[in-house]
């Protein structure tokens, strides 16, 4: 018999910067409880079917595999999402995206449109916060657009809608008050790419060019023509490319160009207005 105290004491996750909190996760997970379960109940025998399942999930984590993977989940605002491998986990730090919308947007009717959606999370997240405006999600790949549009029906958000699209590409000439993209902007020859949980996700919703602003570049020279006069433009980008994003908004005509930090305290999203 094993008790939970002792599955989590020997879980063997050094190598993760969260061992302690993806052990509970996956053991909670594994035995069908919220990890509060376990701090309540460390002294409860978990069956040797459900420490069986726990083993595997901490042998896929000491592989390196996200967790946000192994369970299929992720939380997000306040969400809980599904995930696969065809899409990027939603992070903490895109949260600054959904907190700058609602900040910029009165919560009156309005069209927003957001760009690389995978698995919906920001499309998702400001149509639970604003019921009267009417969201568009756009995604490329087949699968994302499916996982969107699931987590949108789990959630019960009639006023989105997912669409595939290569970028602005199905659009047409329709425009919008707020357009919103987490889109790829990591180097082609970055490190990091080698490293940690990005090793598992698509290298496609990562890497744009040599720079890593091959996609930005693009989005911010087509989005005038799908932006109605006064909309705003907000695009998450890499720690150190926000003085690079800012010219480029410039240099497209925007105005009230500005950038914002995240958790870490690095210039995470970059906007702008586009003139009335």
């Amino acid at each position: 018999m094993t008790i939970i105290a002792s599955l989590l004491r020997n879980a063997q996750l050094a190598d993760s910067p969260t061992a302690r909190l993806d052990a509970e996760l996956l053991l909670a997970a594994a035995i069908g409880k919220s990890r509060s379960y376990l701090h309540t109940w460390p002294e409860r025998i978990v069956s040797s079917e459900d420490a069986q399942t726990y083993a595997g999930y901490l042998h896929r984590r000491r592989g390196g595999e996200p967790v946000a993977y192994i369970l299929g989940q992720q939380g997000f605002w306040k969400l809980d999402l599904e995930v696969a491998p065809h899409t990027l986990i939603p992070r903490p730090d895109t949260e600054l995206l959904v907190e700058t919308a609602l900040e910029l947007q009165p919560a009156t009717p309005a069209k927003v449109l957001d760009l690389g959606t995978g698995t919906g999370a920001i499309a998702l997240a400001l149509a639970s916060e604003c019921p009267a405006w009417q969201v568009t999600a756009l995604d490329r790949v087949e699968e994302a657009v499916a996982l969107a549009e699931r987590n949108r029906q789990r959630l019960g958000l009639g006023n989105v809608k997912v669409l595939t699209s290569h970028w602005f590409s199905a659009l047409d000439a329709e425009r919008f008050d707020l357009i919103l993209s987490n889109p790829p902007y990591i180097a082609a020859e970055d490190p990091h790419l080698a490293a940690g949980d990005v090793r598992f996700e698509p290298s496609s919703a990562l890497v744009a060019g040599a720079d890593g602003l091959d996609d930005l570049r693009l989005i911010v020279g087509q989005a005038p023509a799908h932006l109605l006069p006064g909309g705003w433009l907000l695009l998450e980008h890499g720690y150190d490319q926000a003085p690079a994003v800012r010219a480029l908004l410039t240099g497209q005509g925007f105005i009230e160009v500005a950038s914002r930090k995240d958790l870490g305290g690095h210039e995470r999203i970059s906007l702008g207005r586009l003139p009335c």
